[in-house]
């Protein structure tokens, strides 16, 4: 669709906006860390955009496909697709279409009706904007509603100097221009030039971490206590993914907002069909709309529902592009370093084998919604076909991590205060434990400081970006599995991270007296998969093993017994969710370690060293020239 060139009129409406923004960003980062009543949930003096509210409606993302989705370059072809409808396989482009979010917000309706509306607002911005924010089934939505975080309200969303990030409190400018509303964009277009559509350059809240915070940063309507019942002061802090960025040294000290790694740059690229063949590039560079996460079980579930095997909304092309780039964002999370013995003797065990977990994000690892979510470190020293030791290994046939005293976990548990009711997103008013990982350079702050005594402030009042412990074991008696197996221990460690418990899929199909989201999400899982860990880092060594018992002859079924992988304690430090079965843990401390599905191997490689590193490994996932070519063919066929 080709609308009118700019006017005059249009350029100075476009100026006016662009002065009033430019002076609100040029304090914002003092502004939004000045607020404090902000920071206790309050929304004093906001004006975002309400339902029904806007002339101009969002336009669906379909139609800006008919531009912005195109081959890459011969320089990038062995990149994953770069066009902005990429992002269509994300988590964001299906925030509306996600089973997991239908199944809560049931549950979240049955404790607080009529306080849902928050969640659709961010999951679903069109359906709210346009009066549909009390739904509380995927049912009740618009098919237009299904497109989850659509291009338009990122790029029309604004700054008015007033509205604080947080609670999907967006501001939509609807001051159109021919017809339209103008696009922002991170580019200037000369006369001849010009796009399809109008445009500004005003790009300051969209290029920033605050345009994320507007739905990353999630306050409920719970007055938050502490350890005694007592209130803190603050409503609860649900999510903080971007006061965790806002507080560290990503948005001051090494300045990578939340674009530079969900949405790496990209220099001296086109922005949509025409531009790319006519080989009109522009030099400032744009950015990958990938905007992924590390949900795929989720995602799986998605592509089975509305890709080319289920309703074929959406091709499955896309859901390819996104697996890609979550495999680089896992790769490149966490740095793991091992010290390793250069031996091991069974008769004095492993008095220490030190560990260190190193959060590369710009936000806690994990960060965000907590619910269900679990982040932890497998260990295993394997002899042959025996393990000798062992702490939260990953059990795939029981879907259970290994419960024993050692095991290090990373979770966010928060409880109804008094009644210890767990998992009801509107009820939480406690947290019982944050042991996850703080950003680099996280300062002291009520809303997003850890939980529990694992960390210790640093010198300079700010929480170390990394977690450092050792394991121990004790001696062990381990009979010789003859010449045949070398004397060799295999020691590795893995960090693993589970998105979607056992035990919190069962409590969204237990609890639901509401609907059948619930039980229907349990059977995509059952029909399609369980979730797997994620791996996130993994180290690995082969040593002599010393101290081997000499076979016994006992009719060729000897017993290699292994040490108790459950004993030494200086790997735990009392969080109150150790043992409790949140994950459904086993007891088994010796046997195989069950494999899991994650692909990744982050290798804890010094490359990543410097900071999110999300740019920093290119991507070597073929593009899908197939599905592509047949989507822009009939897009080009549309046009003529």
């Amino acid at each position: 669709m080709v609308t009118p060139s700019r006017t005059p009129s249009r350029a100075r409406l476009v100026r006016v906006h662009a002065r009033a923004r430019a002076r609100a960003h040029a304090h914002a980062h003092a502004r939004i860390v000045g607020a404090l009543a902000w920071a206790a949930g309050g929304l004093a003096q906001a004006a975002p955009t309400e339902p029904l509210e806007l002339e101009h409606a969002l336009v669906s993302s379909k139609e800006c496909a008919s531009c912005h989705l195109f081959f890459n370059p011969p320089e990038l072809a062995d990149q994953p697709n770069i066009s902005p409808q990429a992002y269509t396989g994300s988590m964001m482009a299906n925030a509306a279409r996600d089973p997991v979010f239908w199944a809560d917000v049931a549950i979240a309706h049955q404790d607080a009706p009529g306080e849902t509306e928050d969640c659709v607002r961010c999951h679903a911005p069109r359906a709210f904007l346009e009066g549909r924010g009390d739904a509380i089934s995927i049912d009740e939505l618009a098919p237009t509603d299904l497109e989850g975080v659509t291009c338009e309200l990122c790029h029309r969303m604004l700054d008015d100097g007033v509205t604080p990030p947080g609670d999907a409190r967006y501001v939509i400018d609807d001051l159109a221009v021919g017809g339209l509303v103008p696009r922002r964009g991170p580019w200037a277009y000369a006369p001849e030039d010009d796009p399809e559509h109008p445009t500004s350059d005003d790009n300051a809240l969209l290029e920033s971490g605050e345009l994320c915070g507007t739905c990353h940063d999630v306050t409920t309507a719970r007055e938050r206590v502490d350890d005694d019942g007592q209130p803190v002061g603050a409503l609860f802090n649900e999510q903080r993914t971007y006061r965790e960025w806002l507080y560290s040294d990503y948005s001051g000290g090494t300045v990578r907002s939340c674009q530079y790694c969900h949405m790496p740059p990209l220099l001296d690229v086109a922005g949509c069909d025409a531009f790319n063949l006519a080989k009109k590039t522009h030099p400032t560079g744009g950015r990958r709309h990938d905007l992924v996460g590390i949900n795929l079980g989720v995602m799986r579930l998605v592509q089975a529902m509305y890709g080319d095997a289920g309703t074929g909304e959406l091709d499955d092309g896309y859901f390819e592009l996104s697996r890609a780039r979550v495999a680089d964002m896992q790769a490149q999370s966490a740095k793991l370093k091992v010290e390793f013995p250069a031996e091991l003797d069974l008769t004095a065990g492993v008095p220490a084998l030190p560990v260190t977990v190193i959060n590369e994000t710009g936000h806690k690892l994990p960060t965000g919604y907590s619910e269900g979510r679990v982040m932890w470190l497998e260990f295993t020293a394997t002899y042959g076909d025996a393990v000798i030791y062992g702490s939260g290994r990953w059990d795939a046939r029981a879907r259970a991590i290994e419960a024993d005293a050692q095991v290090r976990r990373y979770e966010a548990i928060a409880e109804e205060y008094g009644t210890g009711v767990r998992h009801h997103l509107l009820r939480n008013n406690h947290w019982i434990v944050d042991n996850r990982i703080p950003p680099r350079g996280l300062i002291k702050n009520l809303e997003t400081d850890p939980v529990g005594d694992r960390y210790a402030l640093q010198e300079n009042d700010t929480w170390p970006g990394r977690d450092a412990f050792s394991y121990s074991f004790p001696p062990a008696q381990v009979v010789s599995q003859g010449p045949e197996v070398a004397a060799e221990v295999t020691l590795r460690v893995r960090l693993l991270y589970l998105v979607n418990t056992p035990e919190y899929v069962e409590f969204l199909e237990a609890e639901n007296v509401t609907n059948a989201a619930g039980s229907e999400l349990a059977a995509l899982f059952e029909d399609h998969g369980a979730p797997e860990p994620a791996l996130l880092g993994e180290q690995e060594v082969t040593v002599p093993l010393l101290g081997l018992l000499p076979p016994v002859d006992d009719g060729g079924e000897s017993d290699a017994s292994t040490g108790d992988a459950g004993t030494g304690d200086s790997g735990s430090d009392g969080d109150p969710s150790a043992g409790t079965g949140e994950t459904g843990e086993t007891e088994s401390s010796t046997g195989s370690a069950a494999e899991s599905s994650g692909d990744s191997d982050s290798g804890g490689s010094d490359a990543m060293s410097g900071g999110c590193a999300c740019a920093h490994a290119p991507s070597t996932a073929p593009t899908s020239a197939l599905w592509l070519l047949a989507l822009v063919g009939l897009r080009r066929r549309a046009r003529r």
